[in-house]
């Protein structure tokens, strides 16, 4: 089975390092590049055509949520993973507005951001627990109630795709929303086929950059 291929573009040397360090240490995954700006990132990308593009926000130039814009134009079947330093709220809805995929703090332990490089290259959606509340805090925006009326999804199901990604279980939202499990589960599956999502996380990834929420 062929691994996936993962291109780094992260203007710290060290930081580069150790990236390259922990995914190759995970026989799923090549490093087929790397690149220190947005500029030379972009040129990477378009050459090795990485199913995975790990992509610092602050880059020098073309900064990571420009860089993550051309890529996914550009590339549409290379997935990004966006990593930062900070929580940031504009960087952060900034980013998936963009197209990432997934997103990190760079702070994460290695294994987290080797699981957010598979789970974007399966297809999926990964946010670093520690930017949870601020996906959280962009549900409960005043706009919020203004696009629900415009949104495939009714208000039961835009109330739970909030809870989703402030990252509340399946059975948390059932105790809060005082209802059954299966009926949570029945509202994921509606929300999940209503977006074409693959997982709960991806549809709330779905739903910030369609302006849904």
């Amino acid at each position: 089975m062929p691994r996936t291929k993962v291109l780094i573009v992260e203007d710290h040397a060290l930081t580069r390092t150790g990236l390259r360090t922990a995914l190759d240490l995970n026989q799923t995954l090549e490093v087929v590049g790397e690149a220190s700006d947005g500029e030379s990132g972009l040129d990477a990308a378009l050459r090795l055509h990485p199913d995975v593009a790990v992509i610092d926000i602050g880059l020098p130039g073309i900064d990571g949520i420009e860089l993550t814009r051309r890529i996914r134009h550009e590339l549409p079947k290379t997935k990004v993973l966006i990593l930062t330093m900070h929580d940031m709220d504009d960087e952060v809805i900034g980013a998936l507005a963009a197209g990432a995929d997934a997103y990190c703090l760079k702070a994460a332990d290695p294994e987290r951001i080797v699981d957010a490089v598979k789970t974007a290259a399966a297809g999926g959606a990964y946010f670093d627990p520690g930017i949870a509340h601020v996906v959280l805090r962009a549900f409960n925006r005043p706009e919020v109630a203004e696009t629900t009326a415009r949104s495939p999804l009714t208000a039961r199901e835009t109330q739970i795709l909030g809870l989703i990604a402030g990252g509340t279980s399946n059975a948390d939202i059932a105790d809060r929303l005082s209802i059954g499990l299966g009926t949570v589960k029945g509202h994921i599956r509606d929300i999940m086929e209503k977006l074409s999502a693959a997982d709960r996380t991806h549809a709330a990834v779905i739903a910030l950059r369609r302006g849904l929420i």
